[in-house]
């Protein structure tokens, strides 16, 4: 039997096995009931900051260097 052929049935066979079993592991960690305060922490990204952007480390001592969010 040569490589390509080799190759081609262990990746139709239990690659794809793997990929499958990947798949179901990724939805379940994802789906888990300890990950909802983080999907909810992620979803408030956006949110943070309306009024102002975040200091930054170097411009935390100044507060004339803030910029307004809103314009």
């Amino acid at each position: 039997m040569e490589t390509y052929s080799l190759l081609r049935e262990f990746a139709d066979s239990w690659f794809m096995l793997a990929i499958f079993a990947f798949f179901l592991g990724t939805v379940a960690w994802a789906l888990r009931p300890g990950g909802r305060r983080q999907h909810e922490d992620a979803a408030q990204i956006p949110f943070r900051h309306e009024d102002q952007p975040a200091r930054d480390d170097a411009l935390a001592a100044s507060a004339d260097n803030l910029k307004e969010a809103r314009q």
